[in-house]
């Protein structure tokens, strides 16, 4: 039997998470495949994907938000093939930004102008859709570091934003 990989958080700050990875076992591992899940205004789940290789593994996760509850799950890809999965939670330090105030304006009947409030210096995701499961499933997105952008949609269509 093949256990699933041990994750240890070795330490975690506002925008980042260090965690190691080992096997508790003698079979040779190749690597290991780690998804890092966190939830965005409660509508939409984000992943990020890491492929490691190797045997013991330290790795540091940057570019993350203060104060937000993060999910890491890995297995390890071995000779005998892949191991469960092993789950550990982590909410990072600091204080989570505040939401920001979002406008969105009809230029014409294919771009809306969104522009909205909030911190200088970081990365806004803009996520967009024409019912609140497709906005949660399937989004269309784009990200900008600006405080407005220009979203060309479908004519004759309803949307719902969120930044």
């Amino acid at each position: 039997v093949i256990p699933p990989p041990v994750i240890h958080i070795e330490s975690y700050s506002e925008n980042s998470i260090s965690f190691s990875l080992k096997m508790t076992t003698n079979i040779k591992v190749s690597g290991y495949v780690v998804n890092i899940y966190w939830t965005f205004d409660t509508h939409r789940q984000e992943k990020r994907t890491l492929v490691i290789e190797g045997e013991k593994s330290i790795q540091k996760v940057a570019n993350l938000t203060a104060h937000t509850p993060y999910e890491i799950s890995a297995w390890a890809r071995t000779e005998l093939g892949d191991s469960p999965l092993s789950f550990v939670h982590v909410v990072t330090g600091g204080t989570r930004p505040v939401s920001p105030s979002l406008k969105a304006k009809a230029i014409n009947q294919t771009a809306v102008e969104c522009s909205w409030t909030g911190p200088r210096n970081v990365v806004y995701g803009i996520f967009y859709a024409t019912s609140f499961l497709e906005l949660y499933r399937s989004p269309h997105n784009s990200t900008t570091s600006a405080h407005n952008a220009t979203v060309l949609v479908q004519r004759d269509e309803q949307y719902l934003f969120l930044v």
